[in-house]
């Protein structure tokens, strides 16, 4: 696994404080506005903003369709 999952309960969106979802190898946050995902590399999830992708609306509707969030 990419994440360990005790490290992903706790960490949130840097920018919205929202719950990610581990999609592949990259985290996607659940907030609706911003729908940011930050990419993992080698096991080290890269929190910084200015490296994130904001995904399109319906991108990011599949991945949380995918998690049954929202």
């Amino acid at each position: 696994m990419a994440v360990d999952p005790k490290l992903l309960e706790i960490l949130v969106c840097p920018e919205t404080k929202a719950p990610l979802v581990l999609d592949g190898n990259t985290l996607v946050s659940t907030d609706p506005e911003t729908r940011r995902r930050y990419r993992i590399e080698d096991d080290i999830p890269i929190m910084l903003i200015d490296e994130s992708e904001v995904l399109s609306e319906n991108d990011w509707q599949a991945i949380m369709k995918k998690y049954d969030t929202k």
